[in-house]
């Protein structure tokens, strides 16, 4: 667990610097006032800072860590992960997996990776008040597939420019659609847009 001591003027003070050191908020720590402060004499000569310790009990690795041992004990499968949380974002990623299990992890085409990353979301950003960004890797699987859906992006607008027609693309989560619009937008030529309702929202690429 991480901690952290720190000296100011007044337990609130000190307390308030080691959440913003630690980057969580007090309801996940645990505070030990090793000190109050104090006065010396006259008031003047001698005073002292309060000194206080504070632990991560319940941030956002600590919940990411309880969620993921009750998860892979529950889907039987033994995996090595790390979890990375820094300026706002936590990053989960399995390092070490056999590829029966990566594939059960991650899905036909990566939706039960989303499906944990959304579980995992609401897990870490629970009464909390700063938003944390939850990210979930495994094996570097969404680099891989990023690159696929902008060859997609690519072969489809060649597709639609020799049919000069429409292409609907197979219905996508928010992210991969992000990345088709994202592939095309300097095209001149091409224009996409997102049609239907989720689960099964699609991107359309057609001719200016």
């Amino acid at each position: 667990m991480k901690d952290v001591t720190i000296e100011r003027a007044t337990v609130d003070e000190a307390v308030k610097a080691a959440l913003e050191e630690l980057k969580v908020e007090k309801e996940e720590v645990t505070v030990d006032v090793i000190s109050e402060p104090s006065k010396g004499l006259f008031g003047l000569i001698g005073n002292k800072n309060a000194k206080v310790k504070v632990t991560v009990t319940n941030g956002p690795e600590e919940k990411t860590k309880e969620f993921f041992e009750i998860l892979l004990k529950k889907m039987d499968i033994d995996a090595e992960y790390e979890v990375d949380f820094s300026d706002g974002v936590l990053k989960v990623d399995i390092v070490k997996i056999c590829e029966d299990d990566k594939g059960i992890i991650i899905g036909k085409r990566g939706r039960n990776l989303d499906e944990i990353q959304f579980l995992l979301n609401l897990i870490v950003n629970k009464g909390r008040e700063n938003y944390v960004r939850v990210i979930f890797n495994v094996e570097d699987y969404r680099a891989r597939r990023e690159e696929t859906l902008k060859k997609l992006a690519k072969k489809m607008a060649d597709k639609c420019r020799y049919y000069r027609h429409k292409i609907r693309l197979e219905p996508m989560n928010p992210y991969e659609r992000r990345i088709i619009h994202s592939a095309l937008q300097e095209e001149n030529d091409i224009m996409t847009y997102s049609e239907g309702e989720e689960p099964y929202r699609k991107v359309v690429i057609d001719l200016k």
